[in-house]
């Protein structure tokens, strides 16, 4: 993995005491895998498995209303199904943009992302 200048590089999903629960939505919902540095702490490895694209931090608490972190999709539809199924909540269903069509949902812990697709 290459890190690229002023490239958006790292990011750290906050989850509190919520580490087991959030962790086993993202593996469910997106099939993400995690690193281990201690109870506190997850890396989000890299989708070849190379390196690392964030982590879930225990030591502070989720909000709502930070920065938000948009996840790419192939099937927004699916996306939206697995997101459920996962214990995740949809807080804004699909909605067209001038993109493609993306959603928001919130983690168990709390935090808020969005997804997209380009139709």
């Amino acid at each position: 993995m290459t890190n690229i200048h002023h490239a958006i590089d790292y990011v750290e999903i906050n989850v509190g005491t919520t580490m087991a629960r959030t962790r086993a939505f993202y593996e469910q919902a997106f099939g993400w895998e995690f690193t281990d540095y201690g109870p506190d702490y997850a890396g989000i490895r890299w989708s070849t498995g190379e390196g690392e694209v964030g982590g879930l931090n225990a030591a502070r608490e989720a909000s709502r209303g930070g920065v938000l972190v948009l996840l790419y999709s192939d099937d927004l539809d699916a996306s939206v199904t697995a997101v459920r199924q996962a214990g995740g909540t949809v807080v804004e269903e699909p909605y067209d943009f001038p993109g493609g069509r993306r959603f928001h949902f919130t983690d168990p812990a709390g935090n808020e992302l969005g997804v997209w697709a380009s139709r």
